[in-house]
């Protein structure tokens, strides 16, 4: 049999596991390339041969996607295989025509053949979009399980940005483990509210080693929580999935991949953010799920919106920072800050635009939806002052920070600030407590 060329398209995530488990010591393969799409400032380097394996002593470069009919054609390509999420079905079928037009086929792996089990019981949570309110969803499980005693290790979706061969296998049980990893602000933002909570998480490059130790974890393991990303579906089976739904952006959750998976998968899908979305909204999602998945449990849940101090939001003028990912691959036109200034009584919601600095110029050019709100991106240290000259510059009388972890503790920030919070509140029953009573029932590990 004749090795196939093969290009894998991604996004420093699903594409780095694809090949991991799929590709990496598969001698009917040779991948020629990885392209790289959503994340600023990752293309033009390489997936390092530590990482790479026997078959790849020079590593395998990383060229950005707007090269893939070049590639196909000067590498001879044979299959492309696409390997990142968060993107409408359009986008996906117009990258295959791209592929099949430059004379290549086009591959979806999935879960049977990308998924690894574990020797412990895996509770995995996942969403139909970017912002979903997955993480909080992590989080609320995680606080479940700890508070009947369990030892719990989570694994978050992978985030590599940096030096990939020292990211192979992350730990982080500290907040000064933020620092050692030289961590991304969006890494900040998933990898600290564990931390603070008091639970063990784990994240990097290569994640059957990431399986082994937190298996192992030196503190002990009983469930391990896979906390997914984007919309992708997980990396380990699971024997619980949880998906996230947002009526915000009803009908999304059949039209973007891989979020449909997701929810065909589910064990119980939770429709989140009732108390601000409209009642046909949450109906069509409602509908959506009995559609395709009816033996779905479904809960229904808020992310009702707290703040520190209201008076810096009180009848001033207000510059919104939101989570990056959300606004911008997520499409999110508003977030918990844009609810936390109506509600609180803004006068204003200061637009950023004209102020934007350095990169995050490029951000807007790319996701000129994203309106008058200020993505908090912080890939690299450039970007977090572009961010912080930017916020600075904004001409307003304070600003609320709405991501996950409070901006003044990594830049400064020389305006009254308050910070705007969000947890998952489940509504009525079935609730979570109930479906993991159940299931840690059914699984021996409480009687």
């Amino acid at each position: 049999m004749a090795v196939k060329n093969v290009i894998i398209i991604g996004a420093a995530g699903r594409d780095f596991h694809n090949f991991n488990v799929y590709f990496r010591d598969n001698e009917y393969y040779r991948v020629v390339a990885f392209t790289a799409a959503q994340i600023p400032d990752i293309e033009g380097r390489k997936y390092p041969a530590g990482l790479a394996g026997r078959l790849y002593p020079e590593g395998i470069p990383v060229y950005p996607e707007e090269e893939l009919p070049r590639l196909i054609r000067e590498t001879k390509t044979d299959i492309c295989v696409f390997s990142y999420s968060d993107v409408p079905y359009q986008k996906v079928m117009s990258l295959s025509a791209i592929v099949n037009a430059a004379g290549a086929s086009f591959m979806l792996l999935g879960p049977a053949e990308t998924m690894k089990r574990s020797n412990k019981p895996v509770i995995a949570v996942g969403a139909v979009r970017t912002g979903c309110g997955k993480s909080q969803t992590s989080r609320r499980v995680i606080e479940i399980l700890m508070s009947k005693g369990l030892k719990v290790v989570a694994v978050r979706h992978p985030m590599p940005y940096g030096d990939l061969e020292s990211q192979k296998v992350q730990r982080f049980a500290e907040i000064k483990d933020l620092e050692k990893y030289n961590c991304t602000v969006e890494e900040m933002e998933e990898y600290e509210p564990h931390i603070v909570r008091g639970n063990v998480i784990y994240a990097g490059v290569d994640y059957e080693a990431i399986l082994k130790e937190a298996e192992n974890d030196p503190q002990g393991c009983d469930v391990i929580v896979w906390d997914g990303g984007n919309n992708d579906f997980p990396f380990f089976v699971p024997d619980l999935m949880i998906t996230v739904t947002d009526p915000h952006r009803a009908g999304h959750e059949l039209r973007y991949y891989p979020g449909e998976v997701n929810l065909r998968i589910a064990d119980v899908v939770i429709i989140n953010k009732i108390d601000t979305a409209s009642p046909d909204a949450v109906q069509i999602v409602r509908e959506n799920i009995s559609k395709v998945n009816p033996g779905a449990v479904v809960i229904d849940a808020a992310s009702p919106v707290k703040t520190e101090n209201p008076s810096v939001i009180r009848g001033r003028r207000v510059l919104v920072v939101e989570d990056g990912p959300t606004l911008t691959h997520g499409e999110m036109k508003i977030g918990a800050g844009v609810i936390a200034a109506r509600r609180y009584g803004a006068s204003q919601l200061v637009d950023p635009r004209p102020f934007i600095v350095g990169k995050l110029v490029e951000t807007f050019r790319t996701y000129p939806e994203i309106g008058t709100v200020l993505p908090a991106m912080g890939y690299g240290r450039q970007q977090l002052r572009d961010l912080e000259r930017t916020i600075n510059n904004t001409d307003c009388d304070s600003v609320i920070i709405a991501t996950p972890i409070d901006l003044n503790r990594i830049i400064n920030i020389q305006k009254p600030t308050t910070r705007v919070y969000y947890d998952l509140q489940e509504i009525g029953y079935p609730d979570l407590t109930q479906v993991l009573d159940e299931f840690l029932e059914r699984k021996k590990i409480i009687s």
